[in-house]
């Protein structure tokens, strides 16, 4: 009768409490977990961005370091920005061909960036006609989307010794001696901090 009591199973607020132990070492699993999943979610997201960045900033490099000069164009305006836009004039310079002008444009609508570029020309009446649409938003280049999830952007020129606003007067902000340097800064939706890249402007 004695060794038959002491083999007896678990009660019932035993079996409770270890349910209950293990219910919580579940929900604590389920939450780092969690956890990690959602980091990993916002990592790659944050990485993605950076690429698509990195692949428009190589592309605005380009574009700055064929950028018009002002004997070129005549006294005419080379940059112009603002939060959602900048166009520039930019040399075409192919193999046995003459150097032609084209107007490009970067323009930040509904959080996408995308790219724009006219038709390349050697006439400056014509590409004043290409300017104007480019810069009051009535172009009909085709555009090229190269990042989505773009809060703004920010443009500034580096002439004088300090960094102003790209502006009417020539593109730079009114000095009278044309920029040598651009900084482009775009904020996106994920990632925290503001990228920004600086450019030679016309290889200089």
């Amino acid at each position: 009768m004695t060794r038959q009591a002491n083999r007896r199973g678990f009660t019932l607020i035993e079996l409770l409490v270890a349910i209950s132990i293990l219910a919580i070492v579940a929900v604590l699993g389920w939450r780092g977990l969690d956890s990690i999943v959602r980091a990993r979610i916002a990592l790659s997201a944050e990485i993605e961005s950076t690429r698509g960045m990195q692949l428009a900033f190589a592309q605005m490099q380009s574009d700055a370091e064929h950028i018009a000069s002002p004997a070129t164009l005549q006294s005419r305006t080379a940059l112009l920005a603002d939060i959602e836009s900048m166009s520039l004039v930019r040399m075409i310079e192919l193999e046995n061909e003459p150097t032609r002008l084209a107007v490009v444009t970067y323009r930040v609508h509904d959080g996408v960036l995308d790219r724009r570029e006219s038709a390349a020309t050697r006439d400056l009446m014509q590409l004043d006609v290409l300017w104007k649409a480019a810069t009051t938003k009535l172009d009909t280049a085709q555009p090229v989307v190269l990042q989505s999830g773009v809060n703004r952007m920010m443009v500034q020129t580096f002439v004088g010794g300090r960094w102003v606003m790209p502006g009417p007067a020539g593109g730079n902000g009114g000095a009278n001696v044309p920029p040598t340097g651009l900084q482009v800064g775009f904020e996106l939706k994920d990632v925290p901090s503001l990228m920004v890249k600086n450019f030679l402007l016309g290889g200089a």
